[in-house]
């Protein structure tokens, strides 16, 4: 399995466990400040703020936390001002590793994040020094459960989609990245229930791990970035057998 799908199932499974804490509610209201304040507070017209918001629904957020998010982002001059800055880098074995964030003190999470890198046998990198591995793209999953592939497929295709594929459980439809809302709404109006739709980073080449102690700090390393309040996504590029993981998880558990 890939960096990228294998660290967005691992970021589902413990997605529960983040919002118990706080973590994740925390990153959805934040992404949904940012967004408010970007573009409005108009769900129908702000396209970064419906998505940011049914995210956050689906996480389970309560609706009256992301009211608060929305009014106080519109509201007062004097609120928080997030800044958006990503960094690359390189884990063990040579992982590539993209960190998108929302700051409001670009010092600290500079500090922190080349900290996490430096602790766990990786190094944080220029700009632009990994990007190249990666490809932003738009992805739309629907459930398999009662869909008609056919139909679907050419409904995806007829709104501009650029692919589509089968996984597992769910249909997974792949757009650029400025299609994306295009795509999204044709399939919502022709009565499909979305799973999920996104802008991603989609890796072009992985690495696979072999080497338990690469396996082990790298999975310290990407829980260290993902449970960081200013982190708003990790994307890799590495390939993990089933076994090695659960051998490594349990040393970061």
């Amino acid at each position: 399995m890939s960096g990228h799908s294998k660290w967005a199932t691992i970021k589902r499974k413990k997605a529960s466990i983040d919002a118990a804490r706080g973590v994740e509610f925390a990153k959805f209201s934040r992404e949904i400040m940012v967004a408010t304040k970007l573009g409005g507070p108009d769900l129908n017209g702000n396209f970064r703020l419906r998505t940011a918001v049914d995210k956050a629904k689906a996480a389970g957020l309560p609706k009256d936390n992301i009211k608060r998010a929305i009014e106080k982002a519109s509201g007062a001059a004097n609120g928080e001002n997030f800044e958006e800055i990503t960094y690359e880098g390189y884990g063990p074995s040579g992982v590539a590793i993209i960190v998108e964030a929302l700051t409001d003190n670009r010092n600290r999470t500079a500090g922190d994040i080349r900290s996490y890198f430096s602790k766990n046998n990786g190094n944080l990198g220029e700009s632009g020094c990994v990007g190249f591995m990666f490809k932003k793209e738009g992805i739309i999953t629907i459930n398999k459960d009662g869909i008609n592939q056919d139909e679907l497929f050419e409904k995806a295709l007829d709104a501009g989609a650029a692919d589509f594929v089968e996984e597992d459980e769910e249909y997974k439809i792949t757009t650029e990245p400025n299609d994306l809302q295009a795509v999204s709404e044709a399939l919502q109006s022709a009565g499909y229930e979305l799973a999920s739709y996104e802008v991603t980073m989609t890796p072009q080449n992985s690495i696979e791990i072999t080497d338990l102690q690469d396996a082990k700090y790298l999975l310290r390393l990407m829980d260290s970035l993902e449970s960081h309040d200013d982190v708003q996504n990790v994307y890799s590029n590495f390939d993990m057998d089933s076994d090695l993981y659960e051998k490594a998880s349990e040393w970061i558990s």
